[in-house]
């Protein structure tokens, strides 16, 4: 019976990752992509198909991409993904090639997260097992969280959006769960290059480093070691084949000598491919000094391009290092709380970056949305899911009005398109608040399941 079970959840789930491909294959023969690429939430300046065109092209005219202040990303992105700005096929749309890549990079990315799913919930039933609570295992069989969020990823809107909207979001978050992917599966090579890769792309995923480093040390999501060892003891029996494994330095020694080694491969590459045009040096203050430095005011969805159009000049620099500095305020406290659920605390630090971060879009969202999927187990008890659902609904079909009534009509300002993004970060923060207090009690609910069952244990 379980195996057809399996056979039924297996053939359905190919059924929706076909259908998904299908629906983005439509979507991208409408006339003109239905404008997505134009849409502030979907196309930034870091994310833009139009910049990427108009960087290859100052390249191909012996100009440095970065000049004229259009293009802003990676070299090496230009390199790989320009020549299919100009390539096209006779009686298809022009974008074609372009937009298969996008749909290539989110089917690849669904399948990362449906095998890192399956890592987690391996990981997840050991340690239920080894903890003696058979019944949460038989409950959490009926969910197969690799599967769930794969699906999540592939066929949320967000998605949808962000790669028939030629938007680079789909590389940069193949190249995030990546990272992770190889980290679970203790692939150290992989891991080291999709982090490399994901921070050359985008600075932010930096921070994913804490989180690999307690995937590689420790090993996958587990509840805390204490409630190991607070049943062992009631059994007055202290098995040492089933507490988890002590950290160990040996496969983080092993993650930054690949992660140097790809660190100086990227930059020899990205030195060669400026060489004429400023070296490093441009590329740095073209990309990394870009986004730190929030150059470009376009509307987006996220809150400080208003927030710095309006402040003064003279506390622009104060409020810039508030602002960045917020981030890193957060990684010390989620990290030392949220160390035994790291898979976890990756997904909390790329909700806080998506929230903060200079110039943000719906690719992000997509991302952790995705990875909010490994955890339905987990968080089933989550307060204000249908709060959060129709909040992001709300917010989606709000805020192309209010940018319409403020561009193309003149019939509002920017005070109407701010308000949408001001509920957009709000939603993100109750996400981040109540996700980590639903894990948090989802570890106090099997400490007490211990606590409440010594004579089990010792019988």
């Amino acid at each position: 019976m379980e195996k057809v079970k399996k056979k039924i959840g297996s053939f359905s789930f190919w059924n929706w990752v076909i259908a998904s491909i299908i629906f983005r294959l439509i979507l991208i023969y409408f006339p003109k992509n239905l404008n997505l690429s134009s849409r502030p939430e979907v196309s930034t300046p870091l994310t833009s198909f139009r910049r990427l065109a108009e960087g290859y092209w100052l390249k191909q005219s012996s100009m440095s991409p970065y000049a004229g202040s259009m293009y802003h990303g990676s070299p090496l992105l230009l390199s790989l993904l320009g020549p299919l700005t100009i390539k096209r096929i006779e009686g298809q749309p022009n974008h074609l090639l372009y937009s298969l890549v996008s749909v290539i990079a989110d089917v690849v990315s669904a399948m990362l997260i449906r095998a890192t799913g399956k890592n987690l919930r391996l990981a997840s039933l050991r340690s239920l097992e080894s903890l003696d609570l058979v019944k949460q295992i038989k409950v959490s069989e009926f969910l197969f969280s690799g599967d769930i969020a794969a699906l999540i990823y592939l066929c949320n809107p967000f998605t949808i959006v962000a790669c028939v909207g030629l938007s680079t979001s789909p590389i940069e978050n193949m190249a995030v769960i990546l990272c992770l992917y190889g980290a679970c599966s203790r692939l150290i090579p992989l891991a080291a290059f999709g982090w490399v890769i994901a921070t050359h792309l985008s600075l932010y995923p930096a921070i994913l480093i804490i989180p690999v480093i307690f995937l590689l040390g420790c090993g996958p999501d587990s509840p805390p070691r204490k409630l190991f060892l607070q049943r062992h003891q009631q059994k007055e029996v202290l098995n040492q084949s089933k507490l988890p494994p002590h950290f160990s330095w040996g496969p983080i020694i092993h993650f930054a000598f690949w992660a140097f080694l790809w660190s100086v491969y990227v930059l020899v590459l990205c030195g060669i491919s400026l060489k004429q045009f400023g070296g490093l040096w441009e590329m740095f203050k073209s990309t990394y000094g870009f986004i730190l430095t929030v150059e470009d005011l376009s509307p987006n969805i996220g809150v400080l391009w208003y927030f710095f159009a309006e402040v003064f000049e003279f506390f622009r620099n104060f409020f810039l290092i508030v602002f960045h500095v917020n981030i890193l305020f957060m990684i010390l406290p989620l990290a030392i709380r949220l160390r035994h659920r790291p898979c976890y605390l990756a997904f909390v630090y790329v909700t806080i970056c998506s929230m903060l971060k200079s110039y943000p879009s719906v690719g992000d969202s997509a991302l952790y949305l995705g990875l909010l999927g490994w955890f339905v187990n987990e968080l089933a008890d989550m307060q204000f899911s249908l709060f959060l659902f129709c909040g992001y609904v709300g917010v989606s079909l709000l805020s192309p009005v209010m940018h319409n009534l403020w561009i193309w009509r003149g019939t509002g300002n920017a005070n109407f398109y701010f308000a949408t993004a001001m509920v957009y970060a709000c939603l993100q923060i109750v996400l981040v608040v109540e996700g980590v207090s639903a894990m948090l009690n989802h570890d106090r609910k099997l400490r007490n399941l211990i606590i409440s069952r010594p004579q089990d244990a010792k019988s």
